[in-house]
């Protein structure tokens, strides 16, 4: 068959399906939304999961004149009998909350309303309708302008369309949470949250003009402050067997995406970069990063796989918890980064403030945002957490490896030890400066091959080097009869630094390894990248790294 462009960026059903995109058939979540019917129905799932496509294909579908050929072929296009009795039969208010941000309240409230402005200049009609009396229409008017009353905008808007087609109105809601995380951080989240609940109080809570209603979001935030009096909430969260393979893709889902676009051989490349999400019973891929990876392998055969979602999701998560973590904390994140799992309590129903007022509920957040996923549940309810991938895998790494850095940086007496420690050539106390730093960071350094060890703690002399003014450093660069792991020279005094990095497998093979190291710079003769240059004073440092101690030698 003929290989489709894959959909990178696009949201909308009806585009994806009338200009011939790639498309994964999702259309079996409508018969099992209406199977399981209710009357407000929430989906949390982490960011680029395809909950806005599916809000998309739900309101191409329910809308009254949708052009039914949208669904040929397509999975729903089966159920003959339900077709009939749902497909175009509704009117469909259909919003995002997604850009409703801004640095004050009334700027996002603004946001706010035109957004509920452009959903009702969806039904010009209505300007002409014989249903609607004066009322109605001063309402209308209000609504298309962005004027008059917020709170009941959406339910004055559904009572509208009720009045003019005599069918009652299915509500679609995307990233209805988006608002919320705005006004956390630039501190107006009470008066944010009370405009949301209002809002939807009104257009969700017994009213004689809604069918049904769809939310989609990150987070499930608590009843008490969003969905209070809302009793009528059916709840799909990843944690879910119901509907739990609509949002993202399946195994099988992938395989045949592969397989229609001659990128077989991919398939464990991709499944272990943007696999492994635990969703109810369902392992789940992320769909943003397979669709990313595939476009870019038909364009170019030896693409890498790349860390697409760091770009679209909140990284900064990470770097708070590592700040507010404790000693068993940071040993609990490198267990993760080693690939085991921990044990924890998931708290499903939080609010914003919820996320720092306590480190353990950090854990929580973390997982439905994405960044960790479950594999397994006891019966007091603790569930096994874990990385899902090698993707966020990598953004955890480079997420704590800057702020392992800048920690390191900013604790200014301990670096200045350090830089003194490096230019009198004082073996004692550049090995108690390291292990003060070591004893901060996140250990992650016992999973991966050996140099990956060696190649975590380069980088970390590295990093603390290159800050230094004055110097030149240089990382594998060739000298003698090999490649010195880092060499410094002082460009005014003309002093010189060679330091070789060794990774002990035991604690107590630091001084033979450290010994080793100097060993192997006078072995392999990486004196001689300094011989035209002539430096005044020339120092050997042979550093053994063990987990979260070393041992330093000089010569």
């Amino acid at each position: 068959m003929a290989k489709k462009k894959m959909p990178v960026g696009i949201d909308q059903f009806d585009k994806i399906r009338q200009q011939d995109f790639y498309y994964v058939d999702k259309t079996g979540m409508i018969k099992e939304l209406l199977e399981n019917w209710g009357e407000v129905n929430l989906f949390t799932r982490p960011r680029r999961f395809g909950k806005s496509l599916n809000m998309s294909m739900l309101r191409c579908f329910f809308e009254i004149d949708t052009d039914r050929s949208l669904f040929d072929g397509l999975m729903i296009s089966g159920e003959t009998e339900l077709c009939e009795n749902y497909m175009g039969q509704f009117p469909v208010i259909s919003i995002t909350l997604k850009q409703v941000t801004g640095n004050t309240f009334s700027a996002a409230e603004k946001n706010l309303r035109n957004e509920i402005r452009r959903a009702a200049r969806r039904f010009p009609f209505l300007l002409k309708s014989d249903k609607l009396d004066d009322q109605d229409m001063e309402d209308l008017n209000h609504l298309r302008s962005g004027t008059g009353l917020i709170d009941d905008s959406l339910a004055v808007l559904s009572d509208l369309l009720y009045k003019h087609y005599g069918k009652k109105v299915i509500i679609l809601i995307d990233e209805y949470d988006a608002p919320l995380q705005r006004a956390y951080q630039k501190g107006y989240y009470d008066a944010m949250v009370d405009l949301i609940r209002q809002i939807f109080g009104y257009a969700l809570k017994s009213s004689e003009s809604l069918y049904f209603s769809v939310l989609t979001g990150v987070m499930r935030i608590s009843k008490e402050s969003i969905f209070s009096g809302l009793n009528n909430t059916k709840l799909y969260t990843l944690l879910d067997e119901k509907c739990d393979e609509w949002f993202g893709f399946t195994d099988e889902e992938v395989r045949e995406l592969l397989a229609d676009n001659g990128l077989n051989e991919y398939y464990e490349i991709i499944k272990n970069w943007y696999d492994g999400y635990r969703v109810g019973e369902s392992n789940i891929y992320c769909p943003w990063d397979v669709i990313n990876y595939c476009e870019q392998l038909l364009t170019d055969s030896d693409s890498r796989p790349r860390n697409y979602w760091a770009n679209v999701s909140e990284n900064s998560i990470i770097r708070t918890f590592a700040e507010q973590a404790d000693s068993i904390t940071r040993d609990e994140i490198g267990s993760l980064m080693e690939g085991r799992t921990v044990s924890k309590q998931l708290v499903q129903e939080l609010t914003y403030r919820d996320m720092t007022n306590n480190i353990e509920n950090i854990w929580s957040i973390l997982f439905m945002t994405g960044y960790l996923t479950q594999r397994m549940r006891n019966e007091e309810g603790v569930y096994e957490l874990c990385v899902p991938n090698c993707e966020v895998q990598d953004i955890f790494r480079g997420q704590i490896d800057d702020w392992f850095r800048e920690k390191v940086l900013d604790d200014t007496d301990g670096t200045k030890t350090f830089y003194a420690a490096l230019d009198s050539g004082d073996a004692e106390s550049l090995e108690d400066c390291l292990n003060y730093f070591l004893g901060a960071s996140v250990s992650y350094m016992d999973g991966g091959t050996l140099d990956d060890k060696e190649k975590f703690y380069h980088g970390l002399l590295l990093g603390l080097m290159l800050s230094r003014k004055g110097w030149e450093i240089k990382s594998n660069r060739e000298a003698g009869n090999g490649r010195s792991d880092i060499t410094a020279f002082q460009l005014r005094t003309k002093d010189a630094i060679i330091i070789e990095i060794k990774y002990s497998r035991e604690e107590t093979d630091l001084p033979a390894d450290a010994q080793e190291a100097l060993d192997q710079i006078n072995r392999m003769q990486y004196d001689c990248y300094f011989e035209m240059r002539r430096p005044r004073t020339l120092r050997h440092f042979g550093i053994a790294f063990c987990k979260k101690l070393c041992r330093v030698l000089v010569e």
